[in-house]
């Protein structure tokens, strides 16, 4: 097996099928893709305390790695290995950002998060486990670029969810030949939904590994936890990104598990569960409010007990 390292220099503002590789690689061979990652601009927030002052890239992503054998309609298969963080994290509100800005007010503030021995201490008194994840992890759309900050795409991008971790695989629909990976935004811990838009952002490495599912033909991206199976569904309003996300997982059950409809019916009545995915919507926010999210990410999930119980 061999490690592969992307380093930060790397690393770029947007998804975008024009960046050129920074890697080529195989899929299937089990070698290892280590992602550096940086957090210059939360370091430029807490000196400037002015978003317009600060020059560094807001979520820069590492890569692109480029897949000999991916072609449009496969799935990349993403396996998160490991997650390496700095002995700091960051806790910062971007005023008029997330579901906080009305308590927060204009006023920034930024704390720096001590990160050691697998504890986040979050105040003097308070700390937690830390549970390293990925904010944001994608492949290149056929279209235009895609934004780092928001909104989640069809093909990935930043998604803030908690189960892109160390032990899942995600699975992302390729658009363009190559797939073109990219991978950054690392999290200390994050709350899900992220309902105050910043986690405990944090610098790192993130290894994983890659591997094709040919023809797979995905509509939005799929995460396998090892113990769950999570659909995600992108849509606006919300009410379309929940029958999305409900929709894939019914498709799961029947086209991929034998299952009749009228059994994943009312299994899915019974074991599926829904939640609110990341915060940062599902379709492009207006340029003057660009940390209003609008639309909705829906993670739908099940046991994969149940899928194998078939």
């Amino acid at each position: 097996m061999t490690t592969h390292l992307i380093t930060r220099d790397r690393a770029h503002a947007d998804f975008a099928a024009t960046h050129e590789p920074a890697l080529t690689v195989d899929p299937g061979t089990g070698d290892h893709l280590t992602f550096e990652t940086d957090d210059t601009a939360y370091a430029q927030m807490e000196q400037l305390r002015d978003l317009a002052k600060v020059t560094a890239t807001i979520n820069p992503v590492t890569g692109p790695v480029h897949v000999r054998g991916a072609e449009p309609g496969d799935a990349l298969a993403v396996t998160i290995h490991s997650i390496e963080m700095a002995e700091h994290g960051w806790s910062v509100y971007i005023p008029g950002a997330g579901a906080l800005a009305g308590p927060m007010g204009e006023e920034w503030y930024v704390r720096r998060v001590p990160v050691r021995d697998g504890t986040v201490q979050l105040t003097e008194t308070i700390s937690c486990p830390a549970a390293p994840m990925i904010g944001c992890i994608g492949v290149a759309s056929a279209g235009a670029a895609m934004s780092t900050v928001m909104p989640s795409y069809a093909t990935g991008g930043n998604m803030d969810l908690t189960d892109a971790r160390p032990g899942s695989t995600i699975l992302l629909p390729v658009e363009v030949e190559g797939a073109l990976l990219s991978i950054g935004d690392l999290h200390a811990v994050m709350s899900r939904g992220e309902s105050s838009f910043v986690a405990i952002e944090i610098a790192g490495r993130a290894t994983v590994s890659v591997d094709l599912v040919k023809g797979k033909g995905l509509r939005a991206p799929r995460i396998d936890t090892g113990d769950e199976l999570v659909c995600v569904g992108l849509g606006d309003p919300v009410q379309v990104s929940i029958d999305r996300a409900y929709e894939d997982l019914f498709a799961v059950l029947t086209d991929e598990h034998g299952y009749s409809k009228h059994d994943a019916y009312t299994v899915m009545s019974a074991l599926a569960h829904t939640e609110l995915g990341g915060p940062t919507g599902s379709v492009a926010p207006d340029p003057l409010h660009p940390f209003r999210a609008v639309g909705q990410v829906t993670l739908a999930r099940i046991a994969k007990q149940v899928l194998e119980s078939r």
